[in-house]
């Protein structure tokens, strides 16, 4: 059976880990601007889709001048006698290039843009998981401290009790007054915990609310923690070298490498004559006379000039792709150590659940000891309290043990790629 027991209680609405991690998923802010990411990725793959289609314009003018444009000189002998023609008309075309051949441009443009959206999903995947374990901390630290104000309410219970009993034995002249200043003084110590208890949860359950999209509100989570060990990380492991290639930060720096390539392949084509094919549709009325015109036309465009430039551009993209590279497997290597360091890590967590279980029972023990030593006078007060304080140390050391082994089963899980 595993320490952390979840299941729905009375009162308030409750949410378990899960209902808080779907919600926080669907109304985190985070989230939200990694969608926008994603949406912005695929219309920049649709932008570069369209330089497929022909590339179509038009455009019409008309014009009214105060002489003609065509002037004719028709005196004989040099006698000045001119006629103007053309003084007012309109013009218009349509005309539609497709590009035959860019130096690769569209279709390296168009892989690009399909990187752009798998790298922006990538960015999700781990916005997502950071989501997940700040709302998991969040969650169990709610836990962790909910168990420890139950414990607290066990000592007090506990402090009442003697503190009654002691009170007696005073007024009967059997126990030192002092021993009921010790309880009293105990108590109090307890009710200043539980205040500043009381306190961390308000702030942990309005975090948790506003990872939520819930604003500020206060809620409540539905889980306890049970004195049981937790199942055995030994079924959660994985092998570094098989992880790393499915964790979504080494499948984007992959991409990273893919795209440096792509703009290389961009770079040569700058630098590439292009071929383009295209018709025009012309209409104009210049002296009161339409005249409709079909022309083909061919081009074939060489970038001279770039030639200079384009040669440094593309040795500087070279060094991109070798920084990518470099990039990749620095990056890699750090990853692979990360997944080693989060399983030393998780095992870690699990034995120190092994030993504070154990401790809550020595201490348990201890304990009822000294409360019957105390009765029956062979101990003192301090000793009592001592033991008391020894138990609620462990209490709290076991709920804060499991609540780590949650957390590092969570971050174990997403540096392996789960």
């Amino acid at each position: 059976m595993a320490a952390a027991l979840c299941a729905p209680m009375a009162a308030q609405k409750q949410y378990s880990l899960e209902e808080c991690i779907g919600m926080a998923l669907q109304n985190n802010i985070k989230m939200k601007k990694a969608e926008n990411e994603i949406s912005s990725a695929r219309e920049q793959k649709k932008e570069a889709f369209a330089n497929y289609i022909p590339q179509v314009s038009a455009t019409a003018a008309g014009f009214v001048s105060d002489k003609g444009l065509v002037q004719m000189n028709l005196a004989p002998l040099g006698i000045p006698q001119t006629m103007e023609m053309i003084d007012d008309g309109i013009i218009g075309s349509v005309s539609a290039m497709l590009p035959l051949y860019t130096g690769g441009q569209i279709t390296t443009g168009n892989k690009l843009a399909r990187i752009g959206i798998e790298a922006s999903t990538l960015k999700q995947n781990i916005s997502a998981n950071e989501v997940r374990l700040s709302t998991t901390q969040y969650f169990w630290n709610i836990v962790m401290l909910k168990e420890k104000l139950n414990t607290l309410d066990i000592i007090d219970n506990q402090l009442e009790s003697i503190e009654k009993d002691v009170d007696i034995a005073v007024k009967a002249g059997i126990a030192n007054r002092n021993d009921l200043l010790q309880v009293s003084l105990k108590r109090n110590e307890i009710k200043s915990a539980r205040l500043t208890v009381e306190n961390n949860i308000a702030i942990c359950r309005n975090l948790l609310s506003q990872s939520m999209g819930l604003g500020i509100d206060s809620i409540d989570v539905a889980c306890t923690i049970g004195e049981q060990m937790p199942q055995s990380p030994s079924a959660l492991y994985a092998s570094p070298q098989d992880a790393l290639t499915q964790t979504n930060e080494y499948q984007l720096l992959q991409q990273n490498v893919k795209a440096q390539k792509l703009q290389y392949k961009m770079t040569v084509g700058k630098n590439l004559p292009t071929v383009s094919i295209g018709g025009m549709y012309s209409y104009n009325n210049l002296m009161d006379k339409s005249q409709n015109n079909l022309i083909g036309v061919a081009t074939v465009s060489i970038p001279i000039s770039n030639w200079i430039g384009g040669s440094h551009s593309m040795k500087r993209q070279k060094i991109e792709i070798q920084n990518a590279e470099n990039e990749l497997k620095d990056n890699g290597e750090l990853l692979t150590i990360n997944i080693r360091n989060r399983w030393n890590s998780l095992n870690e967590a699990y034995k120190q659940i092994e030993i504070s279980q154990n401790s809550i029972v020595q201490s348990k023990e201890n304990l009822r000891l000294q409360t019957d030593y105390y009765k029956a006078g062979t101990c003192t007060m301090s000793d009592l309290l001592e033991a008391q304080t020894m138990f609620q140390q462990c209490k709290d050391r076991f709920v804060e043990n499991v609540t780590q082994y949650e957390i590092k089963k969570t971050e174990y899980l997403q540096s392996t790629g789960r």
